[in-house]
């Protein structure tokens, strides 16, 4: 079990907030992505900049609470104001460095589906539910430098092949996005309710490179549905920091995306 003194989701906001490096370009979106942005603008990445899918583009902390990218304090002392196709043109010219997204389904190449689900593992044609869709999150890991999976770990979500193909990782594996015409950028780690995962540089396959606190690595296997690759030497997730709490319960004092959440 996660310690009592904070959730799953502000470990894993903490876990985002190391990913993003000091002067990104980061495709924030909403929910946990979005408090980890604060938590790194506070802490090791001051100059790191923030995209929102609507238009906004802000290099300071919205001054209030955000429920969506569209609330006001995110516009008010925004830098840039513009219209979502300025904002997916930064994507599109290679200006991105970093981008968050989550989804329903990952596999073991980090190919994300957040379409259909089928209700015979595998074979949509016999049916499925429909999901929301791509959004922004099939633009961003396209283009953007790499990008960060951010979601609840269980087997029925970690499965050896997606459904659908929303939001393209790795494919099928080494090679593949060159092959497509995706010459830069897939995911770089899968940040889970159970553990961290990266990416082998060679086959492009995920692998568990650390498992949270008071979590074993048979766990994550167990919530796996294909064979985990683990790395030599599995670490553990350094847990949030008396002053990472602080400041991730400042942004969010009623605890709407952090407490009880994932």
């Amino acid at each position: 079990m996660v310690s009592s003194d904070y959730t799953p989701a502000e470990l894993m906001v903490a876990a985002a907030a190391r990913e993003i490096r000091e002067g990104e370009v980061v495709f924030v979106g909403m929910r946990l992505p979005l408090l980890a942005f604060l938590l790194a603008k506070a802490t090791h990445a001051p100059r790191a900049v923030g995209l929102f899918e609507n238009g906004v583009l802000r290099d300071r902390p919205a001054s209030e609470f955000l429920v969506t990218m569209s609330d006001g304090p995110n516009v008010t002392d925004a830098l840039w104001c513009t219209e979502m196709c300025e904002i997916m043109a930064l994507l599109q010219r290679g200006s991105v460095d970093l981008g968050f997204i989550g989804g329903a389904q990952v596999d073991r190449f980090g190919n994300l589906n957040t379409s259909y689900i089928a209700r015979t593992p595998g074979d949509l044609s016999r049916g499925f539910t429909r999901l929301p869709g791509s959004g922004g999150a099939c633009d961003i890991a396209s283009l953007a430098k790499r990008h960060v999976l951010i979601m609840t770990h269980e087997r029925r979500r970690f499965v050896p092949r997606v459904d659908y193909i929303t939001s393209p990782g790795y494919g099928d594996g080494s090679g593949w996005r060159n092959r497509v015409g995706l010459p830069r950028g897939g995911p770089s780690a899968v940040i889970t309710t159970l553990g961290l995962f990266r990416f082998d540089p060679d086959s492009q396959e995920i692998f568990l490179a650390s498992t949270h606190p008071g979590i074993t690595i048979q766990a994550v296997k167990t919530e796996t549905g294909w064979p985990l690759r683990v790395a030599p030497s599995v670490t553990v997730t350094p847990p949030p920091t008396p002053e990472d709490l602080r400041l991730i319960r400042s942004y969010d004092p009623q605890g709407f995306w952090t407490r009880g959440k994932e």
